[in-house]
């Protein structure tokens, strides 16, 4: 096969994406700091600025003083330029939030779910519903907004239209881009797997940041996991890698919801703990109305219950182990545990699961690998879903909402 040609409109393309997302996550910066981080001529930097500050990408921030010359004009992002939106599709609700582009959240809008498997027009229901009450309680104009981004449980096939493969709620081959656009959505769509986006937020923003090898692991009702490999996100070839939680922990185990017997998952999600906990009750009902608050009625009861803490010792053993399991596999340099669930569970348990991680992994892995809660709360997922088209604007250097139509 021959090389591909690298044009000019390439080479002009590569430049804005290279100083727009340098701005984007380091500034504000001046030109003269610019060209000493990319590497880039200060004629290229002066030309390029110049065209993103025309086109109302980048603003001056201010001056900073210079060694012995004029003060030098500092450039940032433009947080007014426009707006996304980030929606996380959980297996307890829809989560729908607005943000600048400094990704300062304007407005956000929640759904619980009537069931653990969701009829998928109902959910598209939800999506389009809190779209529009986001953007009428912050009073922006749709015009404004870049794109849309939506993090899914299960698998995102990146087809035409996009579908999706979530086999724990029962959704095999929904295509939501399509019925997205059915329910009015026309601004540009972009999918993923939650855990991959709660792990793009993390590395961007979070935990992660300034790693180079870590995995991102969301624990909620179920398990997943976004693999960082020098850098990139990891998704193998039908972009189902970091299913984490449908690893097997115990052969021939607890029976997960995905079918299988000995996941992960149903021992450390919090579908598989609550039950784990209510069969140690001897059958008797939680407190709480949903999944959340009764997990949080656990971690409060075990201090005084033994039960209680006994069901939460064991979550730590099973959590050490499958996280021994992805130091061994991957060697990162850091786990971040996100997820509603992960959080709580984190929250008291951390030290505990790093002793059991210990006690499985090799030593030499271990040794180099940090063990840390996430930094963006239980909102990472729908930050990581805004990040999408964030993404795509930084990787073209240009607005999506013009990429979507010239395509």
């Amino acid at each position: 096969m021959a090389p591909k040609r690298t044009t000019v409109r390439d080479l002009r393309r590569h430049n804005r994406s290279t100083l727009l997302s340098k701005l984007f996550f380091d500034g504000p910066l001046s030109r003269h700091e610019l060209s000493q981080l990319t590497g880039l001529s200060a004629a290229t930097v002066s030309n390029v600025t110049g065209e993103l500050v025309d086109d109302r990408l980048i603003i001056e921030a201010g001056l900073v003083e210079s060694d012995g010359g004029r003060p030098r004009v500092l450039l940032r992002v433009d947080p007014a330029y426009g707006h996304v939106i980030g929606i996380d599709v959980g297996e307890t609700g829809v989560k729908v939030e607005l943000f600048d582009l400094a990704m300062n959240r304007l407005a956000a809008a929640e759904h619980p779910m009537a069931s653990t498997r969701p009829d998928p027009a109902e959910v598209a229901a939800q999506i389009v519903s809190g779209v529009g009450e986001v953007l009428r309680a912050s009073g922006v104009e749709q015009r404004t907004v870049l794109g849309i981004g939506v993090g899914v449980p299960g698998t995102v096939e990146k087809s035409d239209p996009v579908v999706v493969h979530a086999q724990t709620i029962g959704w095999e081959g929904v295509a939501l881009e399509q019925l997205l656009r059915a329910g009015g959505i026309t601004l540009p769509l972009f999918f993923d797997n939650g855990a991959k986006t709660l792990g793009q937020a993390e590395m961007w923003f979070g935990a992660g940041r300034g790693a180079r090898h870590a995995v991102i692991a969301l624990i909620g009702s179920g398990v997943g996991a976004a693999v960082i490999a020098d850098g990139t996100t990891y998704r193998g070839s039908t972009s189902s890698a970091g299913e984490w939680g449908h690893t097997t922990l115990v052969y021939d185990g607890r029976l997960c919801r995905c079918g299988s017997h000995g996941c992960l998952e149903a021992y450390v999600g919090a579908e598989g703990i609550l039950d784990r906990y209510r069969k140690a009750r001897g059958g008797r009902d939680i407190p709480g109305s949903d999944e959340q608050s009764q997990l949080d009625a656990l971690v409060a009861a075990a201090v005084r219950s033994k039960t209680a803490a006994k069901v939460l010792d064991e979550t730590a053993g099973y959590l050490g182990a499958g996280i021994a399991n992805l130091i061994n596999l991957f060697n990162p340099e850091r786990i971040v545990l996100g997820g509603w669930a992960g959080l709580s569970i984190g929250g008291r348990l951390l030290p505990t699961v790093r002793q059991v991680a210990k006690a499985h992994a090799l030593r030499h892995p271990y040794g180099v690998a940090s063990i840390e809660l996430c930094q963006l709360g239980p909102d990472a997922v729908a930050v990581g879903a805004a990040t999408l088209p964030v993404a795509a604007l930084l990787d073209e250097g240009a607005d999506p909402r013009v990429s979507t139509e010239a395509a």
